[in-house]
């Protein structure tokens, strides 16, 4: 099979489904959604037997940890899909709205009307749950989808692709809709990124590197981060006892994905009664703590068995394990400084009981997410009420921060005249 010709051809095909998406009416979208999650539901046991064969291959070729676990397949997963499904499909539609509508004074109308962005290619590794989000926010916005998952996901993508189709077809929708890349060859993805006359867009989920490629050798454009450093500062006017579960489930909730907790900073006021004491949370998880020189001299007074001193790559690295660099600050301006030198622009938390402070934060900190007294965690679209996310971005053109329906359509400007002419 030649690669190129084979994705040229998929991009023609999403491109013509494109317009039939584009047409179809806000009740037929919907029911192809609730169709699809029907079916996952219906045929979950299929799917873990499909994600027990990837789990198996990806265990025997030695993939990492991280990748392992978001590889992995669970009910709760397949629930969260389910679910993720049917709160999109109970979401406003967002095509053919208009909005905006001004007057002027030569005796025309002008608004902004919502439509979708076209085609969109969406490249994942692992994450098996991608193919239904993506599917899911690419069919209810009216957009078709060109979905490459990992090599590592083979079977549960083919699996779902399949769960997809059923529920295109069930609509009467194009299957094209919706059609997922099967083969594992990574000449595709070099297509994809560079067929900007049939992709409008590239979503990338994956690691670091993937994204680094991407961005090197991509003529399409792309809704993308790269990197997870995620900040929680505990302020000298903080509550202990909000700050110690926060800082706890930001960091041991999940370790390998993009909105866990890579460095606390706490203010030097408190230092010495919050570190013990969250040291105690992360003794029960054996996380390995990497201290600034202040940080570790608090720690090692009260024996913690897995501590070592912070370099200045560790506020700079994503770990996606358990370990956790600490930084002891000055107060909210060396925090703020500190963030905004070496965050990744995605999420960030300041735990206080000051409203100035808090107000502060979330002005000056110059990140996707920016939170008060709650988890990093959070950050994620399904727990924003997005639905389901088709990713997560740091930058600051179209779309910020999770990426659900309004970030997968554009606007246009639409006219309403009565025969008027300019002079």
């Amino acid at each position: 099979m030649d690669i190129t010709e084979h994705m040229h051809s998929m991009g023609r095909q999403a491109r013509a489904a494109s317009r039939a998406m584009a047409r179809a009416d806000g009740a037929t979208r919907n029911r192809a959604l609730l169709l699809i999650a029907d079916a996952i539901e219906r045929d979950a046991d299929l799917l873990r037997a499909a994600n027990r064969q990837d789990m198996d291959a990806a265990r025997a070729g030695g993939l990492e940890p991280a990748l392992l676990d978001r590889l992995a397949l669970s009910d709760s997963a397949i629930k969260t899909m389910v679910d993720g499904l049917r709160q999109i499909v109970s979401l406003p539609d967002p095509v053919g709205e208009i909005t905006n509508m001004k007057s002027r004074p030569s005796g025309i109308q002008v608004g902004q009307m919502r439509v979708p962005l076209g085609v969109i290619g969406i490249i994942y590794e692992a994450r098996p749950n991608v193919t239904v989000d993506a599917a899911g926010l690419c069919i209810k916005s009216g957009n078709a989808a060109i979905l490459r998952g990992g090599s590592e996901a083979i079977h549960c993508n083919r699996a779902l692709a399949r769960l997809v189709s059923e529920g295109l077809q069930g609509a009467g929708l194009p299957l094209d809709a919706v059609q997922v890349v099967d083969t594992v060859d990574r000449a595709a993805v070099g297509a994809l990124i560079t067929m900007p006359q049939y992709v409008d867009v590239i979503v990338p989920r994956g690691g670091k590197g993937l994204i680094a490629r991407l961005m090197a050798e991509s003529t399409v454009p792309m809704i993308k981060h790269l990197d997870g450093i995620c900040h929680v500062y505990i302020d000298d006017r903080a509550d202990i006892a909000k700050a110690l579960p926060v800082a706890f489930n930001a960091k041991c909730h999940r370790y390998g994905t993009c909105n866990t907790m890579e460095t606390l900073l706490v203010s030097r006021a408190i230092a010495a009664i919050a570190l013990p004491q969250l040291a105690e949370l992360y003794k029960t998880e054996e996380v390995e703590l990497r201290a600034d020189a202040e940080a570790h001299a608090i720690l090692s007074a009260n024996g913690y068995p897995w501590l070592k001193h912070a370099t200045e790559q560790d506020w700079s690295t994503e770990y996606l394990a358990p370990i956790l660099a600490i930084r002891v600050v000055e107060g909210l301006d060396s925090a703020i400084d500190h963030i905004n030198t070496w965050s990744s622009k995605h999420t960030e938390s300041i735990i206080t009981e000051d409203y100035s402070a808090a107000l502060r934060f979330l002005r000056e900190v110059d990140s996707a997410s920016v939170m008060v007294n709650a988890s990093t965690r959070f950050a994620d679209g399904f727990e924003y009420g997005l639905g389901a996310e088709i990713g997560i971005s740091n930058d600051k053109l179209h779309a910020r921060g999770p990426v659900g329906l309004e970030g997968l359509t554009s606007l246009k400007y639409v006219v309403f005249g009565h025969g008027e002419i300019r002079q």
